[in-house]
């Protein structure tokens, strides 16, 4: 009877361990997952939500309730213009629509320069900042970078034309830079920047100041305008360019040389004794 009591204590102390040993390792097991765990929850970026495009969106399209959804997005990367709630989108108790001013690509953020107010018509006038006018601009084939602007584009201005003061000598034809990396809001009646192929544009209109329309419009009426495509990662300014007939072909060199004669020196010989002496004299001719 004792041994088999002993047995039982035996086993149950057995028993006891085991169950002990168990319990360890599921509260290091526990541990292990709920530091993981906080370490995640570290690591969660906060969010807010944006709204994005849920299919691509083209310039001149009406913006309604389907082409777009809410999306959590990182908030240390929203970008400035997006917005955050549906009736920011769509004001309630309207009827009129945004218009899309600019192509938007899927899953890219809703941004205010990207679309118009509600109602607001998705012409020029919603492309010119405060301040700017719209000034158009005639071109042809060589004049117009060949049909390969779009709105968007910058471009610089060349202007060439005979100069004609009074008093002094005319140079020829000369061409000088006007304007420099002015943008393109429209090529010919098309303002919508994703142009399938390219075409010969009669006409360019570009946003300027009213001091620039000016400068525009005199040089329009009494010259040729040229258009020169400004590369999209330049951002050099150009600096003050005039080219004229006569320094293009080098004459400006021979006839400042030409001007330049040495000054004439008039003598008469007299002689002294054995000795013929030239004494200097003004010159009559």
């Amino acid at each position: 009877m004792r041994m088999i009591f002993g047995m039982v204590l035996l086993i149950g102390i057995a028993l006891a361990g085991g169950a002990v040993f168990l319990a360890k390792d599921q509260i290091a097991q526990y541990q292990i997952a709920n530091a993981q765990a906080q370490e995640a929850l570290a690591k969660v970026v906060p969010t807010k939500t944006v709204w994005v495009a849920e299919k691509p969106l083209v310039y001149g399209q009406p913006l309604t309730r389907e082409d777009v959804r809410a999306v959590d997005w990182p908030e240390n990367a929203i970008p400035e213009g997006a917005f955050h709630a549906e009736t920011e989108l769509f004001p309630e108790g309207s009827e009129e629509h945004r218009v899309v001013l600019r192509p938007i690509e899927t899953h890219e953020a809703i941004l205010a320069v990207k679309v118009t107010e509600p109602g607001e018509d998705s012409g020029l006038t919603s492309r010119l900042e405060r301040g700017m006018r719209a000034f158009t601009i005639k071109v042809d084939v060589s004049s117009g970078v060949s049909g390969f602007l779009r709105p968007g584009d910058r471009v610089d201005v060349y202007w060439t034309g005979n100069i004609n003061i009074p008093g002094q000598n005319s140079n020829g034809d000369v061409t000088k830079l006007i304007e420099a990396g002015v943008r393109l809001i429209a090529v010919d009646q098309n303002a919508d920047a994703r142009v399938g192929e390219a075409s010969i544009a009669r006409t360019v209109t570009v946003a300027v100041s009213p001091a620039q329309v000016a400068a525009l419009a005199q040089a329009q009426s009494t010259g040729a305008l040229s258009l020169s495509l400004v590369g999209v990662n330049d951002d050099t300014v150009a600096g003050a360019i005039e080219v004229d007939q006569r320094s293009l072909l080098g004459l400006v060199a021979q006839e400042q040389q030409a001007e330049v004669q040495k000054e004439r020196v008039c003598t008469i010989r007299t002689r002294r004794g054995a000795e013929v002496v030239e004494i200097p004299i003004p010159c009559t001719n």
